[in-house]
């Protein structure tokens, strides 16, 4: 999985990051920024979960 985030459609609600902490951080705005592009598969479920309840739709997932 690779992940891709648009920052400038972000919201900062936070929900990614709650949902996967090893994947997303938030800078000073709450602007979400991502860790790691390619993360492993154990992260894979919380990050989909992260992208379906982006209220933004700022989350893009594409197969690797």
């Amino acid at each position: 999985m690779h992940v891709e985030v648009d920052q400038p459609k972000c919201v900062a609600s936070g929900q990614c990051v709650l949902l996967a902490p090893d994947v997303f951080d938030q800078d000073d705005d709450g602007i979400v920024e991502l860790l790691d592009a390619d993360p492993s598969p154990e992260h894979h479920d919380d990050v989909r979960e992260s992208a379906a309840v982006c209220p933004a739709a700022a989350i893009r997932l594409a197969p690797r």
